[in-house]
């Protein structure tokens, strides 16, 4: 299966249907089917790293991919009792802006609602990242990422529609460093990433130091890779319980709709893919995370394409055309 793999993966390459791909590792059942790695200019964040040669090794912006990783510390956090479960009344939670808590609109938001990107506020993160007209990028520059979240003008009641939302993973960030008293960075690290024997990883902040709960996170693909055997094992590694399985349950339930059509739970994507059921977090530029349960199977996808409309052909060409047909 593995040579099946390598040939195939091989021939799509040659024919150019793979463009900007920077690396995948494939892991069934533990044992690691395909790992490639090529080469090709990478950024952190906005900084250009020049031409990349790729390895096992090599840490790669996952970008949006954080969500989800940030939702699984959550449900940790959680387990713990140290943050509010999902029905607990959001603005009471952020004690600094009684202003905004008066507002008997704002005082519906949940945590779910920013769990599932359903805050019902105003937010475009539709426009390049480029652009300070980018909601996301205007989080960063504000003097208070939080307020100016937490401030948006409201658009419709909480709950309705889910609306692509970094500002809402931020809020579940502060969330997590209030409730444990540890930087979002180190709480990963003691209660996820050291678990799992993720070693070498890095966290990149905004101007203000804080962590991007959203964005910033920077793994290895192997690694990337373990999170998803994470989820497949609903929590549990080396017969070690990181995770509740009621929390991995529960966020990968499907709760609203996205703008095309895929499901979304607690900041993971649930969509069929070629007859599969598959749980995904995904980031800018092609960056992939699969989880297809069925097949207790896990694909991790880094690429360049980023702000490409078409970024996402490259991760799903992967997945459909190379793996799929080898272990579906």
């Amino acid at each position: 299966m593995t040579t099946q793999l390598r040939d195939g993966l091989a021939e799509i390459l040659q024919a150019g249907q793979l463009g900007g791909l920077h690396a995948v590792a494939a892991v069934r059942e533990g044992q690691t089917l395909l790992e490639y790695y090529g080469a090709g200019e990478d950024y952190a964040w906005g900084d250009s790293l020049g031409v990349v040669e790729f390895g096992p090794e090599t840490l790669h912006d996952i970008r949006s991919v954080t969500k989800s990783v940030t939702a699984l510390l959550y449900g940790i956090a959680l387990g713990e009792g140290l943050v509010p479960p999902p029905a607990e009344p959001l603005l009471p939670l952020f004690p600094q802006y009684p202003d905004l808590a008066a507002d008997p609109q704002r005082a519906r938001l949940t945590v779910e609602h920013a769990l599932t990107m359903s805050l019902g506020l105003e937010w475009r993160e539709d426009l390049p990242y480029n652009s300070p007209a980018n909601a996301e990028i205007a989080m960063e520059l504000a003097p208070d990422r939080y307020r100016y979240v937490l401030e948006r003008p409201i658009l419709e009641p909480p709950g309705t529609r889910w609306t692509y939302c970094g500002g809402a993973t931020a809020l579940l960030g502060r969330l997590i460093a209030d409730g444990t008293g540890q930087s979002l960075p180190q709480y990963a690290q003691d209660m996820l990433f050291a678990p799992l024997g993720i070693g070498s990883h890095q966290w990149m902040t905004g101007a203000d130091a804080v962590a991007s709960a959203a964005s910033g996170l920077r793994l290895a693909p192997p690694d990337l890779a373990r999170l998803g055997e994470l989820v497949l094992t609903e929590g549990t590694w080396d017969g070690q319980r990181v995770v509740s399985t009621d929390w991995i349950r529960a966020m990968l339930q499907p709760r609203l709709q996205t703008s095309w059509g895929a499901q979304y739970g607690y900041q993971w994507y649930i969509e069929p893919i070629a007859g599969h059921r598959v749980y995904a977090g995904m980031g800018n530029g092609g960056q992939r995370l699969f989880v297809l349960p069925d097949l207790d199977l896990t694909v991790a996808v880094t690429a360049g394409n980023y702000n490409d409309p078409d970024q996402w052909r490259t991760p799903l060409t992967v997945l459909e055309r190379v793996i799929l047909p080898a272990t579906g």
